[in-house]
């Protein structure tokens, strides 16, 4: 056809379809040796740059050690043979991952096999720079044989007399961990294949170190929580004092007392405290508890594809995760749910109390206007009098001017007796002037 469908795509099909196939799991096959590393982000140091530049910085610096081309930037994913190992690196959104495989130089197994792991082929310098970032440090021993379930000993040697969690995973493997650091600074595992099918060694021990990572980050929220407590108890005893404090000015009302304005905004002030306190530990924690929360999901999700069978003696890595992991997931839980209904129950106190604030001042101001409206009547009942006062000396002007003009008529002989003509025009001057101020203020209220 003379269709190019390439030209047809959407901008994000190709990458979006390429996302799921972008973390591949190793092709592994009995004996191998596994080194992993969980990286942790860098610490903001105030240079502005994006957390995946320091991935990105630590996997280049290993790879200009070895002479290899490191990925581009934006890279999620890289696998290389070096030779000696092999290298399978993802980029997470909070660490990234380092696998080493590689076999080993003659047939070992038990603890000598822990002492030939491909991490002793990394550079000393490369490991020192991962000073305070490393989450994760895990020895995974793939080995071929019968089961190991009747060799106790053995098992507590290498894993140095730690209690064992193990199981019979996938229908051809058995699996045994005690999820402690030992002495050497790593984690350890033995996967023994006793019938595994091809390449299923290779998800198998992708899942065990998923399991070992995820179970890390998750425990990265109990260290938040068990700090977060305290303040949590004092944020409730204040609002404990603050609730009581409101129930006593309730109580001082009902008995017929006044209510004080400034105590009520004494303790509106208060409460939007706490509020403020209560908001900034949320926003400290609601991303660590948020990602605990996913990260223990997670944990539980590749508990599951093992597909378990008991070992008799020995607990399954998902008994162990319930009695160990479990109760740490729920105590953060528990305070991220206490913290929320804390935010609630703080911002409903603060909302009634408003309330209250709002009803005193509306009492307040009515009793403002109820004096205004006082105030106002005996301005009026004064403007009447004064108004009573204005026409008196209105009249009184305007009858001395009838005054003057009726002398000035006697002089030209046009009026005989001038006081009568005055006393006559007295009242009709009055009248003349409380009827027009009357009209005057008749204009000005209906204006």
């Amino acid at each position: 056809m003379s269709i190019v469908f390439s030209s047809l795509n959407h901008s994000l099909r190709v990458p979006l379809a390429a996302e799921i196939h972008s973390r591949p799991f190793l092709k592994l096959e009995a004996p191998e040796l596994i080194s992993h590393f969980a990286v942790y982000r860098a610490a903001d140091n105030g240079s502005g740059a994006p957390v995946g530049h320091s991935h990105h910085a630590t996997l280049g610096a290993l790879c200009k050690h070895f002479g290899v081309s490191s990925p581009a930037g934006d890279a999620k994913y890289f696998f290389h043979d070096f030779g000696r190992f092999r290298l399978k690196w993802e980029c997470h959104t909070e660490f990234s991952t380092y696998t080493f495989a590689g076999r080993p130089a003659q047939d070992v197994a038990g603890e000598q096999a822990f002492e030939q792991m491909p991490v002793t082929h990394l550079p000393q310098e490369w490991l020192l720079s991962l000073q305070g970032r490393l989450m994760v440090a895990a020895h995974v021993v793939l080995e071929r044989g019968e089961r190991l379930s009747d060799a106790q000993d053995t098992l507590q040697r290498i894993f140095e007399g730690n209690t064992l969690a193990g199981s019979q995973v996938m229908q051809g493997g058995e699996l045994y961990t005690d999820f402690a650091i030992q002495s050497d600074g790593f984690s350890r595992f033995i996967i023994r294949d006793v019938g595994m099918r091809a390449q299923q060694a290779g998800r198998l021990v992708q899942r065990v170190l998923e399991i070992e990572t995820y179970r890390m980050m998750a425990l990265l929220g109990l260290p938040q929580a068990q700090q977060a407590a305290p303040a949590l108890n004092a944020i409730e005893s204040e609002l404990v004092k603050l609730a009581g404090a409101m129930v006593q000015t309730d109580a001082a009302q009902a008995d017929g007392g006044s209510v004080d304005g400034a105590t009520e905004q004494a303790l509106l002030g208060e409460i939007t405290r706490l509020a403020a306190r209560i908001e900034k530990l949320s926003l400290e924690n609601s991303y660590r508890f948020s990602a605990s929360k996913a990260y223990f999901r997670l944990v539980n999700a590749r508990i599951e594809e093992l597909r378990e069978a008991r070992i008799e003696g020995i607990p399954t890595v998902g008994e162990f995760m319930d009695r160990r992991l479990a109760p740490a997931m729920n105590t953060c839980e528990a305070l991220s749910a206490r913290q929320e209904a804390l935010a609630r129950r703080v911002a409903n106190t603060n909302d009634l109390l408003r309330t209250r604030v709002g009803i005193i001042q509306e009492q307040q101001n009515r009793k403002i206007l109820q004096s205004m409206n006082a105030r106002a009547a005996q301005q009026l009942r004064l403007q009447q009098a004064v108004e009573g006062l204005s026409v008196a000396a209105i009249s009184y002007y305007v009858v001395g001017l009838v005054g003057y003009s009726t002398k000035a008529a006697k002089v030209l002989g046009l009026v005989g007796n001038p006081e009568v003509v005055i006393g006559v025009m007295v009242p009709v001057v009055v009248a003349g002037v409380w009827l027009a101020l009357r009209n005057m203020h008749k204009k000005l209220h209906t204006a």
